[in-house]
């Protein structure tokens, strides 16, 4: 029977009381605040401090961050922007959004303009930043089952309920709890295991891919593309997510002895299951997490999907940051090394300006960023063998700057 009108505002209104009660304390601890697990220091540095500053590639960057200022400049203007309350008021933004250069722009007058409208300020905390990377990978689909194509990719369920939190407390953009009502209460949505074992008739099925652990990586990444048996190729982008918590299979596999630390990679991982496909599928559900997808044109190939923040990712310029802790779209250099797309090349130097424009389930910690690198085999490569320490700094506007002084500490929730 379906519910009438009131029954379900009655419903929803006591669905955001409970999430927003469970989500404070969970995230905010009972005086709210972030419950400490450490600190990291934040202070203002120079251009000159930025390892490679003077010969990064720049205009890729400023291209990618106008798009964020159109999402940064309908915030509020009083209202403060996540970060610890270091990178002040979202109208602080609005001079040096307004500023920006528009259309095409070399590096020079791009350098020119983040000098001009920023101080750049490090990051620093216990140990030295980690970086690791993600990519867009290509599944073969089709829109019909068959003996080949038998793996569902599901859309958005329509018993999902979703909150962003951010509407109703001061809490990071973004932030989203989910799960479904059961009378009226919110309850944990299906685990990954309980979708394989028993589907999802609340869901639709947009395709069927021919491959199960191409799909859990499709999870894993949470966007992609898919190639149709008529060659046509569409995105899938994310819609929504099971909201339960993320648990790395490359740890599980550590731990199970399977596989040893130094040598794990997205590729050591998937060649561990598709070599063991008896053991495959309850690997991969000790990840309880699920991603649902929407279907959409390609449009333009040479970005991604639109990621957290709401715009088109861009490959070696969009990260993904932890949104506790920092805003997104904020510019941040990076410096550290990258692997090359062949297995046996050495490392290079990667100091680069990238804007921080989507978060991710494992992205947690102060000098934590997973840079996006794009769709393609050699981005899959380099994406999936990067775990590298480096240097993480953030550029804000040069009054939050000034208001912040020499420096500021900040609370680091427990991973």
């Amino acid at each position: 029977m379906k519910s009438s009108p009131a029954r379900s505002h009655v419903i929803w209104a006591l669905v955001v009381a409970n999430c927003i009660a469970a989500a404070a304390v969970f995230w905010l601890g009972e005086r709210g605040q972030p419950n400490p697990a450490g600190v990291a220091r934040i202070a203002p540095v120079n251009f000159a401090d930025l390892p490679g500053w003077k010969t990064a590639e720049l205009r890729t960057a400023l291209a990618s961050f106008g798009r964020s200022c159109d999402i940064l400049t309908k915030i509020p203007k009083d209202h403060p922007l996540w970060g610890e309350g270091y990178a002040g008021l979202a109208g602080d933004w609005d001079a040096a959004c307004g500023a920006i250069p528009r259309g095409a722009s070399g590096d020079a007058e791009a350098r020119a303009y983040f000098e001009r409208w920023f101080t750049p300020l490090e990051v620093k905390s216990g140990s030295p930043a980690l970086f690791t990377g993600y990519y867009e990978p290509l599944l073969a689909g089709s829109r019909t089952k068959s003996a080949r194509f038998n793996v569902p990719i599901y859309g958005r369920p329509t018993d999902l309920i979703s909150a962003d939190l951010s509407l109703f407390r001061r809490l990071p953009a973004g932030l989203h709890i989910y799960g479904r009502v059961s009378g009226t209460q919110l309850v944990p949505y299906a685990t990954r295991a309980d979708i394989d074992k028993s589907g999802l008739n609340q869901a639709p099925v947009l395709l069927y891919a021919d491959d199960p652990v191409a799909a859990f990586f499709l999870n894993i990444q949470g966007s992609g593309r898919v190639r149709f048996e008529d060659g046509s190729v569409s995105r899938l982008s994310f819609a929504a997510t099971n909201g339960r918590r993320y648990t790395s299979i490359g740890r599980v596999l550590i731990a199970r002895g399977a596989l040893e630390r130094k040598s794990v990679s997205l590729q050591t991982i998937r060649d561990w299951l598709k070599a063991h496909p008896a053991e495959a599928r309850s690997v991969m559900e000790e990840d309880q997490s699920f991603v649902f997808f929407a279907l959409a044109p390609l449009g333009d190939p040479s970005l991604g999907s639109p990621g957290t923040e709401g715009v088109p990712l861009a490959a070696e310029v969009s990260v993904a940051i932890d949104s506790r802790v920092h805003p997104l779209g904020i510019p941040v250099f990076v410096s550290t090394t990258i692997p090359w797309s062949g297995p046996a090349m050495p490392g290079r130097t990667f100091n680069k300006l990238l804007i921080a424009q989507d978060t991710g389930g494992d992205i947690r910690g102060p000098t934590r960023g997973d840079i996006f690198f794009g769709a393609g085999s050699e981005a899959e490569a380099i994406a999936g063998r990067l775990k590298s320490h480096g240097r993480f700094f953030v550029l804000v506007p040069k009054p939050v700057a000034a208001a912040l002084g020499s420096g500021k500490e900040i609370s680091v929730e427990e991973p």
